[in-house]
């Protein structure tokens, strides 16, 4: 059954694919014209030296007080639907209100990491992570470890990702992050209400045992491109909204809270973990017309062994984009307004520190794409590419952006209570890409802001040629680079760039230099394939030098759409060498599907996050393609199978 909901939510979402637009609002991004882009830049880096703001955001001083606001939320909401509704009995159109979706860089670090994150240091939730010498796996609803241990690779230990006590059913096990003797693994539960994690303990020999389940009370907080969970540290760190209902009889049970799982758990046992001293708002009054939500940052400590967690969240508009920075969570809020007979957007972005201390904002225009339209930059700014028509990054939000685009630049200390705007001069509009540009890929790389557009979650196009735009973000020029291929992957590669992109049949890697300009200086054609994976953490780069290493990305089938990486195991992992930027084909690890056996899944039987990772370990070359590991050696610089096993919960066999 499961299966089957989320095949319709699938195509619901390649329907939209094909021809959702936003509602038009040209008003919604600010610009400059590009004569002024160097007096503004110039401007912003003054900010930088502006004194520190003393505002932040203000918050509620009792339950009483912010018991008392929530009833004028009410009324409000009140009144504006009864407003709408005498607007849309007169004939005038009104936009639909946001309703809760359902969920259809190498880190150069102290550890070896083995996740194509964002940011250095900040790990992100995902299926496969280092644990001393051994790989720890989450598939289809099991946690298995793996030994690398003296060259081996012999699988270890499986257990469930959910407690002994637990009905998995209705719940999506997809994410798992590794702290010390601790794997968490977090899913939404869509049978018990919110964000489940379990813990499970690990040894040195990679020996698994359950220990215990907690729940955080959330809503569904899916997402086509971004990860629910960070981990900087010990500390484990949750984004998700809560949807507030101003006039319910006890507005207060949608707060953060808590439980920890038992047979028999009832809702009466969540505990809040977050007072009405930890909950901010903007300074301006909120429209409540079309939802309002608790943008809520979780922070809990795995190193105390008990899930010690700590709730903070803002009051806003149900719209929402969120990035984590090493400092900050950043989450960038959009509403719907009535001007006369007009609607258009009204953005906020909210700035949470980390440390602990009080949030800050700003008013701003447009929205983000997802979390790679965003750099905290070394030199106190926030850069954010921001489109006219972009729908946030709630479930498959990302994959349907639009209109103008334009980059936002501010200077960290500019944020303050909300009161203020974002103002003109800090927009540099940047140009419209070409063709169907909803299918839009963006990512902040060296000194560089690179974006385009190709096919995204649904058939491959037949593009054999399209642009990739490369702005200085600093200084705002702008360039117009020629591709031979649509824009489908952005990612870092050393100091430089890999733009990956198919025509229609073939798929291309082309090398973008990132110095005094941006250039693409070579090409690579795999004839007759297609990403195998759309998620981020599908491709690694592993340098060897300053100018050399290898990337590996799960291909598959020429002809394939990107949603079919939800059903459909890649057919192998391609490795190329780069070696100045000249990209030289090494071989692939292939997938053997004939071998796989009925694994009696029970949970998160849809690969959400996908099935296959490149792996570079100690050294060594690994493939991870569904329940198989094989390992790769290089030979007079050819790739060659040298072990294939199985780590499937009911085939523990090494084969060589």
């Amino acid at each position: 059954m499961r299966q089957v909901i989320k095949r319709l939510l699938l195509l619901a979402m390649i329907s939209c694919l094909a021809g959702c637009t936003a509602k038009p609002d040209n008003n919604n991004i600010q610009s400059k014209s590009a004569d002024n882009v160097q007096n503004s830049t110039q401007n912003n880096t003054a900010n930088t030296h502006a004194p520190m703001s003393r505002k932040t955001m203000t918050a509620f001083r009792s339950e009483q007080e912010l018991a008392s606001y929530f009833r004028e939320l009410a009324e409000k909401q009140q009144r504006g639907l009864r407003k709408a509704e005498a607007y849309s009995y007169n004939g005038a159109a009104q936009p639909a209100p946001a309703a809760p979706a359902s969920k259809m860089a190498d880190a150069a670090g102290a550890s070896e990491s083995v996740t194509n994150v964002q940011h250095a240091g900040v790990d992100e939730g995902g299926i496969v992570k280092l644990h001393g010498n051994q790989l720890v796996v989450l598939r289809r609803g099991r946690l298995f470890t793996v030994s690398i241990a003296d060259g081996a690779l012999t699988p270890i230990s499986s257990v469930d990702a959910f407690g002994p006590d637990i009905d998995p059913s209705g719940t999506w096990y997809d994410e798992m992050l590794v702290s010390d003797d601790t794997v968490a693994v977090i899913g939404y539960s869509y049978q018990r209400g919110g964000t489940e994690v379990g813990l499970f303990g690990i040894d040195a020999a990679g020996k698994l045992n359950y220990r215990s389940t907690y729940h955080l009370r959330s809503n569904d907080y899916y997402s086509s491109r971004n990860y629910a969970s960070r981990l900087i540290g010990t500390k484990l760190i949750f984004y998700s909204p809560l949807y507030i209902y101003p006039g319910a009889q006890d507005p207060f049970q949608s707060f953060p809270a808590v439980r920890k799982w038992h047979k028999g758990a009832t809702p009466g046992e969540f505990h809040r973990i977050g007072a009405a001293t930890d909950v901010y708002r903007p300074a301006y009054p909120l429209n409540p017309s079309y939802g309002t939500a608790l943008h809520t940052v979780t922070v809990c400590d795995l190193a105390r062994g008990d899930f010690d967690c700590k709730a903070t969240a803002v009051l806003g508009p149900p719209g929402r984009v969120f990035y984590v920075s090493p400092e900050s969570v950043y989450v960038w809020m959009n509403e719907w307004i009535q001007t006369g007979t007009q609607w258009k957007t009204q953005s906020l972005l909210y700035r949470m520190p980390l440390d602990g201390s009080a949030p800050t904002a700003l008013g701003v225009s447009g929205s983000p794409v997802d979390q790679f339209s965003f750099l905290e930059s070394e030199d106190g700014h926030l850069n954010v590419l921001v489109r006219s028509e972009a729908r946030g990054d709630g479930m498959w939000g990302a994959e349907v952006a639009q209109g103008d685009v334009a980059l936002m630049r501010v200077a960290l200390n500019s944020f303050s209570d909300g009161s203020a705007n974002v103002p003109a001069g800090n927009y540099h509009k940047l140009p419209h890409p070409e063709g169907n540009s909803y299918t839009f890929q963006n990512r902040f790389v060296g000194d560089y802001l690179l974006y385009g557009t190709g096919s995204g979650w649904g058939y491959p196009q037949n593009k054999n040629y399209s642009n990739l735009y490369a702005v200085r973000w600093a200084q705002g020029s702008a360039y117009a680079l020629p591709l031979t291929h649509g824009v489908d992957r952005i990612e870092q590669m050393g100091l430089d760039a890999v733009v990956v992109g198919t025509d229609g049949k073939d798929l291309h890697f082309s090398a973008v230099r990132l110095g005094n300009s941006a250039e693409v200086v070579d090409e690579y054609i795999r004839k007759g394939a297609s990403q195998g994976e759309l998620r981020s953490q599908g491709f690694f780069y592993k340098p060897d030098s300053r100018d050399s290493g290898m990337l590996g990305l799960p291909v598959s089938l020429p002809g394939r759409p990107g949603y079919e990486h939800l059903f459909q195991n890649s057919a192998a992992i391609l490795f190329l060498k780069n070696s100045s930027l000249h990209f030289e084909e090494v071989g692939e690890l292939a997938s053997q599907p004939e071998r796989s056996k009925d694994d009696g899944c029970r949970a998160s039987c849809v690969d959400w996050y996908g099935n296959a990772r490149p792996l570079f370990v100690r050294g060594r070359i690994i493939a991870l393609l569904g329940y198989e590991l094989v390992e790769g050696t290089l030979k007079n610089g050819q790739m060659h199978e040298l072990r294939r096993v199985s780590y499937a919960p009911q085939s523990l066999t090494a084969s060589q």
